[in-house]
């Protein structure tokens, strides 16, 4: 919400207009959090990634195309790639030079103890790793690596088509996609579910090929914050052909952008969330429109305002505890919010006037700016701005309300924890809602769900 208006309420990313990007002698973990010069140093030249193909197994004959790939990508995203099977370059001082590290269809034991021990170093000190296919079939018995890689290769069916459900549409390796993805590849089974430990990015449809062993629960790839780095696997990979899928490489990109930490993502594992909006029409079916303006569906299932102002709420029930989540992408300096703990009404203002507002906008004062509780308390300006991606990116919020605390995370990173004490106002009951800010304000919304807690005290 501006001051120029009363009910705004204004959603915006843009990292160069929040001015807190850091340069380059510092890194950034999966937390958000900063590392400085001890743990990597950038090149003049800008980032840089090695890929790693020693195979001390199988050797996948996709290696080299996957080699030139990620050099293409690189090309494209403005990153260096260095290729390499020598596990001399794992040292300390040589680590150091990279912002990711990718295992490219590695196999067997590929690194000496002194080796591993400068590999952890790396990645506790703000290092990105990327796994491709195989890198789930490496070094099962260091316990480090199985905790970056996520889960470890068990077996595969043949190679064959199969269907991959997309669950997070907002990470950079899976937001160009559609809910579903169809693709041929090789289909690795996994020794253990990783749900509880990463979080999953897409899953395969055992039901839509041959050789499914996960019982219905099948991640194919995932991202995770580990012990002070960023990590991505996909599975996909065995085949030549998927280096030169486009899908594919956007995917691959996707990992790469979020590994070397160009942009951030919320990669905490995520269970037990129901949707209140999944992209069909038919989940539109509980909410209503309070005002003027609305949302358009589009094909992709991405809700973007038209006109306003006005408010989109889920009229179907209110709630009283609950950790609400959603992915939002503005086009430029644009305006909107998410309101909670409003009373039901087809007055848009009631929401103003009785709820809560968490704010989206780079360019007001900073209790009305992204991250903030309108008009209340501004987020923490220094974490907001290393956790938010510009216009363009998505961002995802989490929204917990306990009582009368309402805490905001961004891209996985907490930036807000407000109390309420207003008598005339209060956070345990109440509904939720999007704002439609106006004609001017390109605001887009996916993926609203939410997972109700047990109710607790202040």
């Amino acid at each position: 919400m501006r001051s120029t208006a009363r009910l705004a309420t204004a959603v915006v990313g843009a990292a160069l207009l929040l001015g807190c990007v850091s340069g380059p002698a510092a890194s950034h973990s999966g937390d958000g959090t900063t590392h400085t010069e001890t743990g990597r140093s950038h090149t003049a030249d800008g980032k840089r990634v090695l890929v790693f193909t020693k195979t001390a197994g199988f050797r996948h004959d996709s290696i080299p195309d996957g080699i030139a790939a990620v050099k293409q990508l690189g090309e494209t995203g403005g990153f260096t790639v260095d290729a390499t099977e020598d596990a001399g370059a794992f040292t300390t001082a040589n680590l150091r030079r990279y912002d990711a590290v990718v295992f490219l269809s590695t196999t067997g034991d590929v690194l000496d103890p002194p080796q591993q021990k400068a590999f952890e170093s790396y990645i506790r000190h703000g290092g990105g790793y990327v796994g491709i296919h195989a890198a789930a079939d490496t070094e099962y018995d260091w316990g480090f690596y199985g905790g970056v890689v996520g889960a470890y290769f068990q077996s595969h069916p043949a190679i064959q088509p199969a269907t991959v459900n997309v669950e997070d549409r907002a990470h950079p390796a899976t937001s160009g996609l559609g809910p579903t993805w169809d693709r041929t590849d090789e289909w690795y089974n996994y020794r253990s579910d990783p749900r509880d430990r990463v979080h999953v990015l897409a899953s395969l449809d055992e039901s839509s090929y041959t050789g499914g062993t996960m019982n219905g629960d099948h991640p194919i790839a995932w991202c995770q914050a580990y012990q002070g780095g960023r990590a991505f696997y996909t599975g996909g990979g065995h085949t030549k052909e998927s280096y030169t899928e486009p899908a594919f490489r956007r995917h691959l990109l996707g990992g790469l952008r979020y590994a070397i930490g160009d942009v951030r993502a919320d990669c905490r594992p995520e269970n037990g969330y129901r949707p209140l909006f999944d992209g069909t029409a038919g989940s539109l079916d509980g909410w209503k429109q309070a005002g003027p303006g609305s949302f358009a569906l589009d094909d992709d299932g991405t809700l973007t305002s038209t006109g306003g102002m006005g408010l989109l709420w889920y009229a179907a029930s209110g709630f009283t505890s609950y950790s609400l989540k959603l992915d939002w992408k503005v086009a430029g300096d644009d305006n909107s919010g998410v309101f909670v703990g409003f009373p039901p009404s087809d007055d848009p203002w009631s929401a103003v006037d009785s709820g809560y507002e968490i704010q989206m906008d780079a360019t007001d004062v900073p209790e009305k700016t992204t991250g903030a509780v309108y008009g209340f308390q501004s987020a923490d300006l220094k974490k907001r701005d290393r956790a938010l991606n510009p216009p363009g990116e998505w961002n995802t919020y989490e929204i917990r309300v306990e009582g009368e605390r309402l805490r905001v995370w961004l891209n996985g990173v907490k930036i807000n924890d407000f109390t309420n004490t207003d008598p005339a106002r209060s956070l345990r009951d109440g509904h939720i809602g999007i704002q439609n800010h106006g004609a001017d304000d390109q605001v887009s919304f996916r993926n609203i769900r939410i997972k109700e807690l047990p109710a607790k005290g202040d």
